[in-house]
């Protein structure tokens, strides 16, 4: 028997990949038994694809600009993923929408991180709204990517306390612990083949999500 094949992940970033880092040091510690086979970015500027040269993970840029519609840029970064044959794509920190063109080719291999308590806050300064509603808790949703924006089946939860005085930036500061904790952990479970996406939601061991998925207890040391 030949051992199986070491998973490969592909990872899609923005800026400066911090998400993208907690991966590196997942794949590299052994949490997480995979290894990134392709950091992609949109923006040759992002901070993150000379991080991850310098880890040795091979790295492609393919600028939004040089595109005249989202489909075609889309259909550009299938080709390139593809070459690489990824089990997972893992969305971290990048800030373009996706088309179907995108989603479809990679239907339940497509992981996206977002700063809140999903279904609440969608889209764009999430910490700030969550303040401005007076919430007790914020937090951080791992969701399965589906065409609607930030729409996708929660898979695992962390919440954060929201704390008197607290701005956006010292909010951000505190989830964003969290979402480099809880991001492998559910990119493990679908490696692993525990965790699938299914017409009627997330499936985890065989048991359907709740609708915000498994809520994360930090373990406090």
């Amino acid at each position: 028997m030949n051992a199986p094949a070491t998973k490969r992940l592909a990872i899609l970033i923005s800026g400066r990949g911090s998400n993208m880092q907690a991966f590196i040091d997942a794949c590299s510690s052994g949490v997480l038994d995979a290894e990134i086979a392709l950091v992609l970015s949109n923006n040759p500027d992002a901070g993150g694809l000379a991080r991850a040269a310098e880890a040795g993970i091979p790295t492609a840029c393919i600028n939004h600009r040089n595109y005249d519609s989202r489909e075609t840029f889309d259909a550009a970064m299938v080709a390139e993923l593809s070459r690489h044959d990824p089990d997972l794509v893992i969305l971290a920190g990048f800030m373009r929408i996706l088309t179907p063109v995108f989603i479809e080719p990679f239907a339940g291999k497509l992981l996206n991180i977002h700063p809140s308590l999903l279904p609440k806050y969608p889209g764009l300064n999430t910490h700030q709204r969550a303040l401005d509603a007076g919430d007790s808790e914020a937090g951080v949703t791992v969701h399965f990517v589906t065409p609607e924006l930030d729409g996708g089946p929660p898979i695992i939860q962390a919440r954060v306390p929201v704390e008197t005085g607290d701005t956006a930036a010292t909010l951000a500061a505190r989830v964003i612990v969290q979402e480099h904790v809880i991001y492998p952990i559910a990119a493990g479970w679908v490696l692993q083949g525990r965790l699938r996406l299914t017409d009627k939601g997330a499936v985890l061991d065989g048991q359907p999500l709740p609708p915000t998925g498994v809520d994360y207890v930090a373990t406090h040391h």
